[in-house]
């Protein structure tokens, strides 16, 4: 369209146009993402959005080169430590140009995914997965003799990483962030200089751990599975046992019970709570066991999990769509305990 032969315009209000399309039915989709108003909502917290600390309530605040090495003195000290520079985050590409313009630079190693290696002619990594890549910009201990040396790195490291370095003890996997942006001032707590991803629950980096960014999980539902405290197990009080005696599941319980002196019999709220304990969670505290669901495999000679486990492990493990649907029937969803159905990482959900 043609510009309207007018030198200025008032009174009108702003005017958002919204595609139209077709959708399909996705637990990721929201009003938001479908008509990319969400887009736009991510953007404006990243640049303009107001950081606070999780763990003290307070206003994050900028610290400048030589307090970040003074904060470095105070965690690590007499400490070996590597200082990253991040180049790459959550991107995918093979990035042979990148490493061997890093090798010229006379840099050695670099860390991918979290695994420190040393920089070679030609190296390059999977071009279809997702990297982290930081390069090693000095190696040291952290004492006074080094200080000036420390001081010069971190003023280096932070400009490779665009305001941004990761500080590694020797011989762990964490790493600490610091950023000229956002600190705690109290506890040394730092964020990552925000990006629109951080404000996704489609992104790794800004979806909560738990849930995965869909803000609810499923749970055993315990009502479902003991309908009826006043039955034995004998007598059906354990659903999901059902009546086949001579199936897997209900000889390993026999099997347990046999070995912890725990009557098949006896009503079900006769029990003593350790002993039903052992029968619903493998153990006597009444904690779940943590298990990669996604990555489990059954094992005969593995310890007893359960039967809450067990239910669990149908539920999430592809081996049949019928098993997973009978599984289904003893769950129930349940808002994230960790995000509190908010989808987001606990660092995302403290910007205002």
């Amino acid at each position: 369209m043609e510009r309207p032969d007018v030198d200025k315009i008032t009174g009108l209000s702003p005017v958002i146009s919204i595609e139209q399309k077709t959708t399909n039915k996705n637990p990721r989709s929201t009003v938001g993402t479908i008509t990319e108003i969400y887009d736009f909502m991510r953007l404006m917290y990243a640049r303009i959005g107001e950081a606070y600390s999780y763990n003290t309530g307070k206003r994050m605040v900028k610290w400048s080169e030589e307090e970040i090495v003074n904060n470095i003195f105070e965690r690590f000290n007499n400490k070996k430590i590597s200082l990253l520079a991040p180049l790459v985050r959550g991107r995918k590409g093979h990035y042979r140009e990148l490493f061997e313009e890093i090798r010229k630079k006379g840099f050695v190693k670099v860390r991918v995914d979290g695994e420190i290696k040393d920089i070679t002619p030609k190296m390059q990594v999977d071009r279809y997965k997702i990297h982290d890549i930081e390069v090693v910009v000095d190696r040291l201990k952290v004492s006074d003799e080094f200080r000036t040396r420390l001081s010069q790195s971190v003023q280096q490291t932070l400009k490779m990483g665009k305001d941004l370095m990761f500080v590694n003890v020797e011989g762990e996997t964490k790493v600490t962030s610091y950023s000229k942006q956002l600190m705690c001032e109290d506890t040394g707590l730092s964020y990552e200089e925000p990006s629109p991803n951080s404000f996704t629950f489609n992104s790794p980096y800004g979806a909560c751990p738990t849930c995965k960014g869909l803000g609810t999980m499923f749970k055993v539902n315990m009502e479902a599975v003991i309908p009826d405290e006043s039955l034995s197990i004998s007598d059906g009080g354990i659903a999901p046992l059902g009546g086949e005696r001579e199936a897997y599941v209900y000889r390993s319980v026999q099997e347990i019970a046999k070995k912890n002196k725990i009557s098949l019999s006896t009503p079900i709220n006769k029990l003593q709570p350790k002993q039903l304990n052992i029968l619903l969670y493998g153990n006597e505290d009444g904690e779940e066991i943590e298990i990669d669901f996604e990555n489990s495999k059954w094992d005969a000679n593995a310890p007893y999990e359960g039967i809450v486990n067990m239910l669990k492990r149908w539920f999430n493990s592809g081996y049949s769509e019928s098993l997973r649907d009978w599984a289904e029937q003893y769950m129930q969803l349940m808002p994230c305990t960790t995000c509190n159905g908010a989808r987001l990482k606990k660092k995302s959900l403290v910007f205002d």
